[in-house]
């Protein structure tokens, strides 16, 4: 490999202070690297734990580049950064991913295209630019569907589920949005998801599939390795494997994956970054994901994706804070093999991640029932 590796001792820059840039950011420190970011939120995740944050909106281009003037790599925690931004950026210091993979992966419409178009499967779908275009896309899929923004929302935010072309008018007025994908309501098996890292040199490494639950559309709990028919996981891993490759994603790229009833395997969703899928890695893995994307966008050799213990994850929203007492931490830390990563948010809000707890077992199905007992605890005293 013509690897042209960026060696600790420099600084990388990262778009984006939530918990996910804080988390890279502690992970860049610990291998030795100096780390700026650069976020709307003067008290966001990240900027007690890098050297250096500026605060700018993800529009700001001007920002964009004076952070990447002080860096040797800029990397992004999320995808609302705007491809201007990233541009100007890159005028400076490389940035991994790149603008062009943003720009598929940032707008839903586009994703859905683009990955029609290679061939990877999808489930039953319908684009609409007007309340009647997503009228007859809703009669097309003839079944209960979920109707999103093409661009922005996530944890289940610019998004109704709908029972068909009748509640069209009342879907389009609540997203407001330009472009809107109707998706047909699978008969769903599980819900699954890859994480492969690539360095600009074209090395590749693949995570086993993760096992996710979700509640009101936001992820509940993770497990690693997904319990999952083998035949399953070795098709989700190379159908993911290939995406990352024809996007020519330097970094990391995660592919959220259902498996229906029926056998069938349909992309849903990638993104560009960290997942929360994938925090179970910490404890997990020989590798950490955090880890594995400053390797990855450092063009270093990247780390071992072995699962040395099963483990899962469940996540902390605000809610925990509002009752009249602080969540248990003491309680849910009493059991054994469990830890707790609070994220550093001053302000707890119904529905904000503020955290989560992480957990250990001798099989996914220990960890998972491990970390919820451990949350129940945390609940017990709200």
């Amino acid at each position: 490999m013509n690897r042209k590796p960026i060696l600790p001792g420099a600084t990388i820059g990262i778009l984006g202070g939530g918990q996910l840039g804080r988390m890279t950011a502690m992970a860049a420190r610990s291998l030795g690297y100096h780390v700026h970011a650069l976020d709307p939120d003067p008290s966001c995740a990240a900027r007690h734990v890098v050297e250096r944050c500026l605060t700018a909106e993800f529009d700001d281009d001007v920002a964009a580049a004076y952070l990447a003037k002080s860096t040797q790599v800029v990397t992004l925690e999320i995808e609302k950064v705007s491809l201007a931004a990233m541009a100007a950026a890159a005028k400076h210091a490389p940035v991994r991913p790149s603008e062009q993979v943003l720009h598929i992966i940032q707008d839903k419409a586009r994703q859905k295209t683009w990955l029609s178009k290679h061939g990877f499967p999808l489930g039953p779908y319908r684009l609409a630019a007007s309340e009647g275009e997503l009228r007859e896309g809703l009669t097309a899929l003839a079944q209960p569907a979920f109707v999103k923004a093409s661009f922005g929302g996530y944890d289940g935010m610019a998004q109704a589920q709908v029972k068909g072309p009748d509640e069209a008018a009342q879907a389009w007025k609540q997203l407001n949005a330009r472009v809107v994908v109707a998706e047909k309501a699978l008969d769903l098996e599980a819900e699954l998801s890859v994480l492969v890292a690539r360095s600009p040199s074209g090395e590749t490494a693949v995570y086993p599939p993760a096992l996710n639950h979700h509640e009101q559309r936001i992820l509940a709990w993770s497990a690693l390795p997904g319990a999952l028919p083998p035949e399953v996981s070795r098709v989700a891993i190379e159908m993911s494997r290939e995406i990352a490759i024809k996007l020519d994603v330097e970094g990391l790229l995660v592919v959220e994956l259902f498996l229906t009833k029926q056998g069938e395997l349909f992309v849903n969703e990638m993104a560009p970054r960290p997942h929360n899928s994938f925090h179970a890695t910490e404890v997990a893995c020989l590798t950490s994901q955090f880890e594995q994307a400053v390797r990855a966008v450092c063009d270093l050799p990247l780390g071992s994706t072995e699962v040395v213990r099963p483990a899962a994850i469940a996540n902390l929203l605000g809610d925990l804070w509002m009752g009249d007492t602080p969540p248990g931490f003491d309680q849910a830390l009493a059991i054994p093999g469990v830890r707790l990563h609070l994220y550093g948010k001053r302000v707890a809000r119904p529905g904000r991640k503020m955290g989560h707890l992480s957990a250990v077992g001798l099989t996914p199905e220990e960890a998972v029932a491990r970390v919820m007992e451990a949350k129940s605890r945390l609940m017990k005293t709200t």
